[in-house]
């Protein structure tokens, strides 16, 4: 019980640290600099930018999200664990309480202070990524496009890397219908954008991404009932042998994707802390669950020459 009670303790201590992190991108770097780059945060600094500071990216922030959530939950019946809610909470409290400490700002005078400015959207991006790359690990999730992605392909079947790609695009876009803004402001969102992509893959694998488990392991049939029964994900049981011992076992094959992976590994060592698990890093499954696989005429056009012949 105690063990448990720390774990947990362990767990949400680290997700209100990344929360600080992820709010330090942005609060400490990139507003403080008249900055933008894509996802839900690069909307809110739009907003921001536009309304004067009238709205502070941190409420239009937990605004929007709620809005998101309540969709989701009354529209389409997606669940949302505490965690999320926990970390959309506290990254709209951390980034109040940052934007209310100039000493943490990246401007002239104060600590932080950069003085070449296509380093700002770097170290803001290599922040983001390691903040929300840790709030992953730990099962957590910032809301905001992950939310949108979700909905769109429940009824669209649109690969979800495209989904966030079109929306980071558009967001960075915005910027430039702003007065004071201009082309080199969009740069700067890109050069966010580049850094978080390539740098949280280091963290957790990248959030568009999956993975490809193999398990080896005595309770191979309470790990698969609970893949098959929680997370909504199927198991493939692959009869091997091992050399050494000549002995018969059953391997699962699992393909989760990145978000899933935290929970699963936690899942897996509780039910048998000897097990032996291959993850391999996978950037392309198509079918069910996962995205869509494009081959072909798209179904709609499918049933249109169907319908000629």
């Amino acid at each position: 019980m105690k063990k448990a009670v720390a774990k947990t303790i362990w767990e949400y201590l680290a997700l209100t640290v990344a929360a600080f992190i992820f709010a330090f991108a942005w609060e400490g770097f990139m507003i403080p600099n008249g900055m933008s780059a894509g996802g839900m945060m690069g909307l809110c600094t739009v907003i921001q930018y536009a309304t004067g500071g009238l709205i502070q990216a941190s409420v239009s922030y937990i605004v929007i999200n709620a809005v998101l959530i309540l969709a989701a939950v009354l529209l389409m019946g997606i669940g949302f664990g505490f965690k999320t809610i926990y970390c959309i909470a506290m990254s709209s409290l951390a980034m109040s309480l940052i934007a209310s400490t100039p000493a943490l700002h990246s401007v002239q005078g104060q600590f932080f202070y950069v003085r070449e400015t296509l380093v700002i959207p770097v170290l803001a991006g290599v922040l983001e990524a390691t903040g929300i790359g840790l709030i992953l690990r730990y099962g957590g999730s910032t809301g905001g496009t992950d939310i949108v992605a979700l909905m769109v392909n429940k009824y669209w079947p649109i690969q979800l890397s495209k989904v966030f790609f079109y929306s980071d695009f558009v967001i960075i876009c915005l910027i430039l219908f702003l007065p004071e803004k201009s082309f080199a402001d969009m740069i700067y969102g890109l050069i966010e954008i580049v850094v978080f992509t390539m740098f949280i893959d280091t963290i957790v694998g990248g959030r568009r991404s999956s993975y490809q488990l193999l398990v080896f392991s005595d309770k191979y049939e309470a790990i698969a009932d609970h893949i098959i029964n929680n997370m909504d994900r199927g198991v493939t049981l692959l009869k091997a042998q091992g050399w050494f011992t000549k002995k018969d076992r059953n391997v699962l094959l699992i393909l989760i994707t990145q978000k899933q992976f935290p929970t699963l590994s936690k899942v897996i060592k509780d039910l048998d802390p000897k097990a032996f698990i291959s993850v391999t890093n996978t950037h392309n499954v198509f079918g069910e669950g996962f995205d869509e696989i494009k081959a072909g005429l798209s179904p709609k056009k499918k049933k249109e020459k169907a319908d000629e012949s």
